[in-house]
């Protein structure tokens, strides 16, 4: 989207902005899009604001959001400052009970609320989730060849009616990726937030699933952004981790939004949450931003 206040616009290029957005909020409006939110966006407090601002437009126009985010720097940080030490096993995070106790805390007590109240200021409808509220996930224990993880777990059911009920009344639901154990187990899991965000478009059956990163998207050459693979089919997803176009960080991603797409998610986007209005350009221009999966 263009800058509405740039001097260098005339009043035809702000109405051809406009005239171009149109379609798009009469395709968007009434639907659910899913938006991760995490890295640079979460960190960065003007490109924080930007986020927000952005999500209370999509809500009052009537597009309906659920803004699933993660918190992994804040937690490292929160770690540190009560001289906790991390441990991983096989490149993941050991997290034992009162490591457990430190990401519940930080993720459904801090962040959750921060991110709420930003919201609010903004002029949003805004309420906090964690995945045990209402049983939103369940999840069960998991480890990584073999090794214990202690309280790492990956979601085996959604039970979205919680969320569903907030969006039917006009509420933007933010939520926190804790999960709470499968009957009969009443431990509390830390869970990959792409992972959740993922299942949780399936089961509310979004029109879209975005996940706000800190790189462009997928790029046939890493160091030269203008290298941007703006689509690519499912089908030729494995041929790009072959020859290593996909690679590292982006195969998680990646796999995030094979698992959204097929669940019934026609649209699934990796876009740059470094670029202010990120999620703005991507729902109501034709230019688009970042990757989409299709």
């Amino acid at each position: 989207m263009a800058d509405m206040t740039d001097p260098r616009l005339d009043n035809q290029a702000w109405s051809n902005v406009l005239v171009q957005a149109l379609p798009y909020f009469r395709h968007w409006v009434g639907k659910i899009v899913v938006v991760k939110y995490g890295g640079n966006a979460m960190l960065n407090e003007e490109l924080k604001k930007d986020v927000m601002e952005d999500i209370v437009l999509l809500n009052t126009v009537g597009i309906h959001v659920v803004l699933v985010h993660g918190g992994g720097p804040e937690i490292n940080h929160m770690l540190e400052r009560v001289g906790k030490e991390s441990k991983f096993v096989n490149g993941l995070r050991y997290t034992d009970a009162e490591t457990m106790e430190i990401v519940q805390m930080v993720l459904t007590g801090k962040l959750n609320k921060d991110i709420v109240g930003i919201l609010l200021q903004e002029g949003g409808r805004a309420v906090g989730l964690s995945g045990v509220d209402s049983g939103l996930l369940r999840a069960k224990k998991i480890s990584k060849d073999g090794a214990d993880l202690g309280f790492v777990g990956e979601v085996t059911e959604v039970h979205p009616e919680i969320i569903q009920s907030l969006l039917d009344q006009g509420f933007i639901p933010v939520v926190s990726t804790v999960a709470l154990g499968e009957q009969g187990d009443m431990a509390r899991y830390n869970i990959n937030a792409d992972t959740a965000a993922a299942k949780i478009a399936v089961a509310l059956k979004a029109e879209k699933f975005v996940q706000l990163t800190n790189v462009p998207g997928v790029l046939r050459d890493i160091n030269d952004p203008s290298s941007l693979i703006q689509r690519i089919h499912i089908a030729d997803v494995q041929k790009f981790i072959d020859d290593g176009t996909i690679a590292g960080g982006m195969i998680p991603k990646i796999e995030c939004c094979m698992l959204a797409r097929n669940g019934g998610v026609p649209r699934t986007h990796i876009i740059d949450g470094r670029v202010p209005h990120s999620l703005l350009i991507e729902m109501f221009s034709d230019r688009g931003i970042g990757t989409m999966i299709y």
